[in-house]
């Protein structure tokens, strides 16, 4: 019996250095550290704030520190990053980060992107904000898919990409909203047979029954389904939790064991998703109480959630043996695998093991 390597992938956020449209919109010099420092515990026991140690309050605009990344995600077993991708029409924003990684060639550390294609609104980034839209994600047409393609030309060509059945990864955040993929399929794979490429192998980024339902409709040649808390179905939110949250400031959490056991059961009966798990999950620094919060994760827990999920997967009729994890350094979620002071390198350590 041939034994598949499961090939784990993490999604990778840019948004660790200042940018001139963050200047505008919250304050000079915003980086996603500005409210990871500000958190503040909102109940006994609750892990507040998170601080980083081996990489400290990075700025990704240090090369060093791109490398170091790698590294650490090499040694834990993470085949490569999944860089969050953002493109409004013709406009990109953080992108200098993936701009400098292709470019430069460094570091040689493989590769794939997913496009961000949300709106982005004040309150999503900073607790007590408003609504208020900041830029807005539209679909002008085919024009702008070939202008979109064009634009990324270099990172497709680049021999650190990485690609399924043959075909480059590339993923999309809200598999819902393009009303045209089939269009930007046909494109961008016709755009691809000309450039030399082998073409695409789109997946769709869901959370919830019917968004992966609708997903493979739509022509997604896999569906990475993130079995997330904030789908309130799957954690049960009580209206009890919902009073609390609304008079008296109460996050809404779920014990991590829960959330794990769910997970697995989930993704046993469902062994045509790609998975996509979450070593821990803590909205509040970017939305305070508003957010939601994973409790009581361990790197032990983590361990033994990768290593029945990797159980699951190798098992599976899916040709690539993929898993995602979100995130590598989504640390305004309290999401992230990079080192911090309460727990070092564990997390880590407990990725490689389970996926060795």
């Amino acid at each position: 019996m041939s034994i598949h390597k499961v090939r784990a992938i993490a999604f990778y956020l840019p948004q660790f250095y200042p940018t001139p449209e963050n200047d505008e919109w919250w304050e000079p010099g915003f980086t996603e550290w500005t409210n990871v420092a500000k958190a503040k515990p909102l109940f006994k026991g609750h892990y507040q704030p998170r601080i980083p140690r081996d990489l400290s309050f990075y700025d990704l605009r240090v090369p060093e520190t791109r490398e170091k990344q790698a590294q650490l995600a090499r040694e834990a077993g993470i085949e490569g990053f999944c860089y969050w991708h953002y493109w409004f029409a013709g406009r990109r924003l953080l992108d200098r980060v993936f701009t400098e990684v292709v470019e430069s060639g460094k570091p040689d550390y493989p590769f794939c992107l997913c496009w961000a294609n949300h709106s982005w609104y004040q309150k999503t980034w900073v607790p007590g904000k408003g609504d208020r839209l900041l830029i807005e994600q539209t679909y002008p047409g085919e024009q702008d898919y070939i202008d979109h393609f064009n634009a990324m030309l270099p990172a497709f060509k680049d021999k650190r990409y990485m690609k399924a059945d043959g075909r480059l990864i590339f993923g999309v955040f809200d598999s819902d909203s393009i009303i045209s993929f089939d269009i930007m399929k046909k494109v961008w794979n016709k755009l691809a047979k000309e450039n030399g490429l082998p073409g695409f192998y789109f997946f769709g980024l869901c959370q919830g029954e019917h968004r992966y339902t609708k997903a493979a409709e739509k022509g997604y040649d896999a569906v990475v389904y993130e079995h997330m808390p904030t789908v309130y179905k799957q954690i049960k939110v009580t209206l009890l939790q919902t009073v609390m949250r609304h008079f008296f400031h109460k996050p809404i959490t779920l014990d991590y064991s829960k959330y794990a056991k769910e997970a697995i059961d989930y993704f046993k009966s469902h062994t045509n998703l790609v998975p996509c798990l979450l070593p821990n999950f803590d909205h509040s620094p970017r939305s305070a109480h508003n957010g939601i919060i994973l409790k009581d994760s361990t790197p032990e827990k983590w361990g033994r959630l990768c290593s029945e999920v990797k159980s699951i997967i190798t098992q599976s009729e899916n040709k690539d043996k993929l898993l995602f994890i979100k995130s590598w350094n989504e640390w305004g979620e309290g999401n992230y695998l990079e080192p911090d002071c309460e727990y070092g390198m564990l997390y880590l350590e407990q990725t490689q093991k389970a996926l060795e």
